[in-house]
């Protein structure tokens, strides 16, 4: 039986980073990527590349955790004391016990850093600990080699990939890499494995 419920306001953080439920307040917080790093939204299914897409992007978000299907967060880098990016919880079945997690971005200068895997280590972590869910999925496209590798290197599984399941904004079809990570996986060896890592290379990842 799951202790999670969609409609209360879960932070979670470490020394280094700190992910906060997103609300329309923080557009502000994430309109310095929009206007200056637009290449950011590259490998994106939804783009928050102007200002007007940014607020849909966020309002679009905020109605689908209001539907029970998605948790989004906006990150804060607490090393470098600013707002980082965004990612988030989504096509959540709790009764199937299973989601992914996916819309993850952040601006070049937390590129890199470790900003990331704590992230993905907290989500885990809150996922299968707290949400008590049994699989976390990963989709990506094929081409995508960078978000492809990071996935890989917290522990996932790849599965395959679904071909010409998506539509670009260039118009053209892709194809998507499913990862994925069990309940029993992240109890067994990925939660040491990540933990050992986060803190032997968090200033060189």
């Amino acid at each position: 039986m799951t202790k999670f419920d969609i409609s209360n306001d879960y932070i979670l953080e470490n020394d280094f980073v700190k992910l906060i439920p997103l609300q329309e307040k923080h557009f502000d917080d994430l309109l310095y990527f929009t206007e200056n790093e637009p290449e950011i939204w590259q490998y994106t299914m939804v783009k928050a590349n102007t200002a007007e897409s940014l607020k849909k992007y966020i309002n679009a978000a905020i109605e689908a955790r209001e539907n029970n299907i998605e948790y989004p967060f906006i990150v804060f880098d607490k090393i470098q004391n600013k707002f980082a990016g965004a990612t988030r919880f989504c096509d959540i079945n709790l009764g199937l016990q299973k989601l992914q997690m996916g819309y993850t971005w952040y601006g070049k200068k937390h590129q890199g850093t470790g900003v990331n895997k704590h992230c993905k280590f907290l989500l885990l972590q809150f996922c299968f600990e707290t949400m008590q869910m049994e699989r976390l999925e990963f989709r990506c496209y094929t081409e995508n080699v960078r978000s492809i590798n990071a996935l890989k290197s917290i522990g996932c599984t790849v599965e395959g990939v679904i071909r010409s399941n998506a539509i670009g904004p260039d118009g053209n079809r892709r194809d998507s890499m499913v990862l994925s990570i069990l309940k029993h996986e992240w109890h067994g060896s990925v939660k040491n494995m990540l933990t050992e890592k986060l803190y032997a290379d968090f200033v060189t990842v």
